[in-house]
């Protein structure tokens, strides 16, 4: 039997490149390629990359010139550019980096085994197109192997909403829903293979219309599945809550108590300039309601700070939404030009301005966190182990609010699903005691 030949797999960005990166694993095990954690081992290394933040081309050359002299020790090491910014920059790629072979997008990585195949012949293989067929319906089943107890599923992508700074329509495509049966059949795969928690994944999740009764319908009937403890999803836009989704969040017992809704800022002014297409009166409004129909609901944000045209008054208007809300967890950035988006073309702000501002909103917002770390001492939750804590004898797993949780215990182990009383509060996780193992 032949060796096999080792793939090395970088990945750059959000969760949905979490789970490219193992669907295009799986496609090129069927190649003859398994992973290997050592570039230096590697017969491909394959970047997975994103396009979101700032200099995203330029991070990913200089990355390719820090792996060039593997290239030198290995002329036969390949060399593939995945995602975003295989698919904005394309043959482009290859021209400033000869030494890469394989240039593929995020919709045609299904591809990649015909693509390595014709590498390995002495070819340059390239494709960034949007393709019409179901890149899902062409890749093969994924492997029997046991899996970790949480795993991403893609069921949306791409997006419609056209933010004025964000480039996602252009790398992504338009927004696209996976039929609900082969999400469905996918779920069940993971859950066969031990997984207890999944989440949904899309550009706008909750944009999915592959199911009758749209991302609710879905998760009611992942709800169904035996042996799925666990559902959550990311990332939303507010434009897409609608009623039957924000009614999911008081009635469907496994779609936990954690919402990633970003509002990117707090001005209406600059929300028009984005082309957010809604306001932060109508943000407010649609978490009112969820917490009113889930009160222990944990919110999650994006913020952008110095977006061109932005005044203190806009910034001020920013801080005032982030404490009418409180948030328990939020990203947030100093805005910056991604070419061929519309804002790119706009004056800036000042750059010590923006760092200023980025400052005083992450003191905030670190602020919320922390309260909201602290108000979970005394209170009990379960906890999804996942992993051996650095401790002996210790478990780390996550909430039913998705925060980091430390255990110490030898009555339960990897894919439990334990009841814990949360003892002490951390930065960035939290501390418990077991109390009894839920299912």
């Amino acid at each position: 039997m032949a060796d096999k030949k080792k793939l090395f797999v970088k990945t750059y960005g959000c969760q949905m490149n979490v789970y490219d990166s193992e669907r295009m694993t799986e496609a090129l095990g069927g190649q003859g390629y398994e992973t290997t954690p050592n570039p230096e081992d590697a017969d491909m290394i394959l970047l997975n990359t994103c396009h979101i933040r700032e200099k995203a081309a330029e991070k990913i050359y200089s990355e390719l010139g820090r792996f060039k002299p593997l290239k030198v020790e290995n002329p036969e090491l390949k060399f593939a550019v995945a995602g975003c910014v295989a698919q904005a920059e394309g043959e482009e790629i290859i021209r400033r980096q000869p030494m890469v072979d394989l240039v593929v997008g995020p919709q045609s990585y299904h591809k990649l085994p015909a693509m390595a195949k014709s590498v390995e012949d002495g070819n340059t293989a390239i494709d960034t197109d949007f393709p019409l067929e179901d890149k899902f319906e062409h890749l093969n089943k994924r492997p029997k192997a046991a899996r970790a107890p949480s795993a991403f599923l893609t069921v949306q992508e791409g997006c419609d909403k056209f933010c004025a700074f964000c480039v996602v329509p252009y790398t992504r495509g338009a927004e696209v829903s996976r039929p609900s049966a082969r999400v469905l059949d996918e779920a069940k795969q993971l859950v066969d293979q031990g997984v207890r928690e999944i989440t949904l994944l899309g550009q706008n999740v909750n944009a999915y219309h592959g199911h009758p009764g749209g991302l609710s319908g879905l998760i009611w009937a992942l709800a169904e599945i035996d042996g799925l403890a666990r559902i959550r999803f990311t990332t939303s836009h507010p434009n897409d809550m609608d009623d039957a989704l924000i009614d999911a969040h008081g009635t469907c017992d496994k779609l936990m108590p954690y919402l990633h809704l970003p509002v990117q800022s707090g001005s209406d002014k600059i929300l028009k300039a984005m082309a957010r297409k809604h306001t932060a009166a109508q943000y407010i409004e649609i978490i009112e309601r969820l917490r009113q129909k889930r009160p222990d609901l944990l919110l999650s944000g994006d913020f952008i700070v110095g977006f061109p045209g932005e005044t203190e008054e806009d910034f001020q208007d920013t801080m005032s939404l982030v404490r009418a809300v409180g948030y328990g967890q939020a990203y947030s950035f100093k805005y910056s030009a991604r070419p061929g988006t519309p804002a790119a073309e706009k004056a800036t702000v000042d750059d010590a301005t923006a760092t200023d501002r980025l400052h005083r909103l992450q003191a905030l917002l670190s602020e919320q966190q922390q309260a909201a770390q602290k108000a979970m001492v005394g209170r009990e939750t379960t906890v999804l182990f996942e992993k051996p804590g650095r401790d002996p004898g210790q478990w780390v797993g996550k909430s039913e609010h998705l925060q980091a949780v430390h255990v110490p215990t030898d009555k339960a182990g990897k894919g439990d699903l334990v009841r814990v009383r949360i003892t002490t509060a951390r930065t960035n996780s939290l501390q418990g005691e077991f109390l009894e193992i839920v299912r």
